[in-house]
């Protein structure tokens, strides 16, 4: 094989720990080497290819922990396939996505992995891996969960909520965490209580509620610190961490500080939808309110800053999508005139990392804590980095070019998700991915689309990086 050199010149280098104005070498798909711009260093670093980064910011490529794609959902799928979740994700500048393959009651783990990985083989435009959707816990179950750990699928995720979909009861969570304990593996729990919240629904049923504004008032954010709580108990019992997904409720950034403080290994994601919407949107007339309709809900915008304050101070780690995208169209409409049929989802792969970066923007975190939470920090949670996440010699040459002074509006007219509304349509902003570059190969060059469909591998993770 001949040997492939490209070049990014005068960009603003900027990692977890480091901002360096620095040319970056690429050869055969990793980093080689970084120069200071303009020493003797930087002048002998020579390639076929040379892209000028003048202006820009040189960032590694986004690492989303929590996109579901092809997912199915209340009688229908999730609008995105591998094919254009992923294209959708490099895009806005996401390099490796980590799905969720589900275990359906009654089956086993591997033949839902091997159903995910059919669904992904050949068709992603980046990298991907998988979580391991955990339904149905019993012996056999867990005895698997060994084998994935070992095989680089080391993430399980159980629901205290859907009651006859994926609900797990405590002993079974308490089951998969004893497994956990034992192999490494790290358990993500969407916290809700469902048994609590389907009361609700069925009541607010009968009262003739039955607009989407009422998805969020159902599903309490109380429930959602109660089901933090007690996961955040069962996982001590058991001697083993906990990852909580799509943290939206400050009652539940409160529970999960806790436990921080207590020392015990509780980590905690939001999403940029709780960061930026609120039930402001789930409450808009003629249906639209459907749109916002995913779970954990929107919840009222006081909510926000104590989501940003535990981004700032690290009781929150990481800042993923929870892309499921349903369309407007025949799909969110299965719930007009009942709520509870509303497809729980919203679409966000391709939005992610302009909008935390309109967050540096606004002031609410800094560049190097931008490139934490969005690259970083997913990667070493997830067992990627430094393979992901960063910049440095040896590392994936997964990297975007980020123009800080262009603008944007975001629309559904402009983006490349699959779905026909956009959450944030009309949102100016700050900032735009230019180029994006997955294992060196450039995906989209000077904001045109250059990758592949089959271009993107599975990537077999490690152990969470985090723990000692």
């Amino acid at each position: 094989m001949t040997s492939s050199r490209t070049v990014i010149r005068g960009g603003l280098v900027i990692t977890a720990s480091d901002e360096i104005h620095a040319d970056v070498l690429i050869e055969d798909g990793r980093v080689a080497a970084l120069a200071a711009s303009g020493t003797p260093a930087a002048e002998g670093l020579t390639a076929e290819r040379t892209m000028d980064a003048t202006g820009k910011y040189v960032i590694p490529g986004g690492v989303d922990g929590h996109t579901h794609m092809e997912m199915p959902f209340g009688g229908t799928y999730a609008a995105d396939t591998f094919e254009t979740g992923t294209r959708a994700a490099a895009w806005g500048g996401t390099t490796t996505i980590v799905d969720f393959a589900i275990q359906s009651v009654g089956h086993s783990l591997r033949e839902g992995l091997d159903a995910w990985h059919a669904k992904a083989e050949g068709n992603c435009a980046i990298d991907y891996g998988f979580h391991m959707i955990v339904s149905d816990v019993n012996e056999k179950t867990l005895k698997e969960m060994d084998l994935l750990v070992e095989e680089g699928v080391t993430s399980f995720k159980q629901f205290m909520a859907y009651p006859g979909v994926f609900y797990s009861d405590d002993g079974q969570i308490l089951r998969a965490m004893q497994r956990a304990a034992g192999n490494g593996g790290l358990i993500m729990m969407h916290a809700e209580n469902g048994i609590a919240i389907d009361v609700l629904v069925e009541q607010a049923l009968a009262r003739g509620e039955t607009d989407p504004r009422y998805h969020g008032e159902v599903r309490k954010a109380l429930l959602e610190a109660e089901a933090t709580h007690r996961a955040i108990r069962l996982a001590q019992v058991a001697g083993a961490p906990l990852y909580v997904v799509h943290v939206s409720a400050q009652e539940a950034v409160a529970e999960l500080t806790r436990a921080r403080d207590d020392g015990l290994n509780v980590f905690g994601e939001t999403c940029p939808q709780y960061l930026f919407l609120s039930t402001d949107n789930l409450a808009e007339p003629d249906f639209e309110g459907a749109k916002y309709v995913c779970s954990t809900p929107l919840r009222p915008r006081e909510h926000q800053a104590a989501l940003w304050k535990g981004l700032r101070t690290n009781d929150l780690q990481v800042v993923s999508t929870d892309h499921c995208p349903f369309c407007f169209t025949g799909q969110k409409e299965l719930g007009r005139g009942d709520f509870s049929k509303i497809p729980n989802g919203m679409p966000g792969v391709e939005n992610r990392m302009a909008l935390l970066h309109q967050a540096v923007v606004d002031g609410h975190i800094s560049r190097r804590r931008w490139i934490e939470i969005a690259c970083a920090t997913p990667a070493r949670m997830f067992g990627l980095y430094p393979k992901k996440g960063t910049i440095a010699p040896g590392a994936d040459a997964d990297i975007v070019v980020y123009d800080p002074h262009a603008e944007q509006v975001l629309s559904a007219e402009t983006h490349h998700m699959n779905v026909d509304y956009s959450a944030y349509e009309g949102k100016r902003i700050t900032g735009r991915v230019e180029t994006v570059l997955s294992r060196g190969e450039p995906v989209v060059t000077e904001r045109e689309y250059t990758g592949r469909k089959g271009h993107g591998v599975y990537t077999p993770r490690s152990t969470c990086q985090y723990l000692n």
